[in-house]
């Protein structure tokens, strides 16, 4: 696509091709090939909130101010997801933004992370101690058989939000990830048929 682009237009870049395909239903769609790999047990979820996951894009080489990292919060049933622009990944900091959604959106009865010492911390401890039927289960970093879901959602967000700092011309990805955020919600999901 990007070869026959270039043929009749200039100033085409893979990120923008990449957003598009992202956000076309058919391209979607098509996409639908299932890919052959390890047989894992899924994990199923019945309900809204029932297990959510939650991991951290690290952006350190491209810090923006402050703002080193991407808190990303995911819904493991509608794969609706709450982004957080974070300045580290202490306990502290990623706890207020987890309090925050819980806050918001409720807690869920099974809350997944990677085993980063950022959510295994006494502070998300304390979270669960609030709500006494959350349970934290911990997979391994970046193990597509235990965070898959959330970790092919951090490929999309890096890949909409770099497509988006190139359209508006900044670097400053904190400013973009609202409208990443509205983005990946509004967008068709081919693993639910439908937009989150």
């Amino acid at each position: 696509m990007l070869k026959e682009l270039q043929v009749k237009y200039k100033n085409i870049t893979y990120e923008v091709v990449m957003l598009y395909l992202n956000l076309c239903k058919q391209c979607q769609m098509k996409h639908s090939a299932p890919k052959k790999g390890i047989v894992v047990k899924p994990m199923v979820s019945s309900e809204l909130n029932s297990r959510c996951q939650v991991d951290l894009i690290d952006l350190q080489s491209n810090r923006n101010g402050e703002y080193k990292f991407i808190m990303v919060y995911q819904d493991h049933l509608t794969k609706f997801v709450q982004l957080r622009p974070l300045k580290t990944k202490r306990a502290e900091e990623v706890a207020h933004h987890v309090l925050s959604i819980f806050l918001t959106f409720g807690a869920p009865a099974i809350l997944q992370s990677n085993n980063g010492r950022e959510f295994s911390n006494q502070v998300i401890s304390e979270i669960c101690a609030m709500w006494k039927d959350v349970k934290i289960v911990h997979g391994k970093p970046r193990h597509s058989q235990t965070q898959g879901s959330v970790e092919r959602a951090n490929q999309d967000i890096q890949n909409m939000l770099t497509a988006w700092m190139n359209d508006n011309d900044t670097n400053k990805w904190s400013d973009g990830l609202s409208f990443v955020q509205f983005a990946k919600n509004t967008t068709y999901h081919e693993g639910i048929r439908q937009s989150p």
